[in-house]
């Protein structure tokens, strides 16, 4: 199996491509137009979902290579495999990043399993040996991490612009922010969701800045 490198790509305002008009295509259309993508999608027919999906853009034709002009990356998401040949084959005429839908051989990349909670992405991959493994971990990831998380995360972010603009050291504001990550702020989201974490946080906040609870509410923007 290819060993590949991990990333995650910044696709906002990039042309993207998806050829395939069938749900697998509106999936991976669907994906990537939520990342802030430019999606074209290109098909002779396309699905019910797909032409009730918004923000895509839907070229009804047969593929061609013109299609690729201009693209970051193409997903070949058809159901003839000859096609999806072409489109890899063009796609590496061209430099540009494909991925074949089940086809690891074809790819230059592929897509991993994904857990997101508001900005918190994991990703899980098995290289292509076993997306029915990655599923389950996905699954068992997804009750490990709920939509709390998104929440914390806001909370974290805040809390991290104060303390760079508010704490001068950077090893007092370094130990503070590895606190604020650390297990007494996921033990009380745990315990007690989202409002157990932003206690925890201000009093976190309270020690290491030794003022009141009310100016520790004060820095979280609370």
């Amino acid at each position: 199996m290819a060993k590949y490198y991990p990333i995650l790509l910044d696709v906002r305002g990039r042309k993207c491509v998806v050829v395939g008009g069938g749900e697998v295509a509106r999936r991976k259309a669907r994906s990537l137009r939520d990342a802030g993508a430019r999606v074209t999608v290109v098909s002779p027919q396309f699905c019910r979902g797909l032409r009730s999906e918004r923000g895509v853009k839907l070229v009804k034709q047969r593929y061609g290579s013109a299609a690729l002009a201009d693209a970051l990356l193409v997903v070949a998401a058809t159901d003839n495999p000859e096609t999806n040949r072409q489109v890899a084959a063009d796609a590496a005429t061209r430099g540009t990043l494909v991925n074949v839908v089940d086809v690891p051989s074809l790819c230059s990349f592929i897509v991993p399993a994904t857990v997101t909670r508001g900005d918190l992405c994991i990703a899980i991959s098995t290289g292509g040996a076993s997306p029915a493994l990655a599923k389950r971990i996905r699954e068992e990831l997804e009750g490990l991490y709920g939509t709390e998380y998104a929440g914390l995360l806001k909370l974290l972010e805040r809390t991290r612009r104060e303390a760079l603009g508010r704490v001068g050291d950077a090893r007092q504001r370094r130990a503070l922010l590895q606190r604020l990550a650390g297990s007494e702020v996921m033990e009380a989201l745990r315990r007690e969701g989202l409002t157990g974490a932003r206690a925890a946080v201000r009093r976190i906040c309270e020690r290491a800045s030794g003022r009141t609870g009310e100016q520790a509410n004060r820095r979280i923007g609370e």
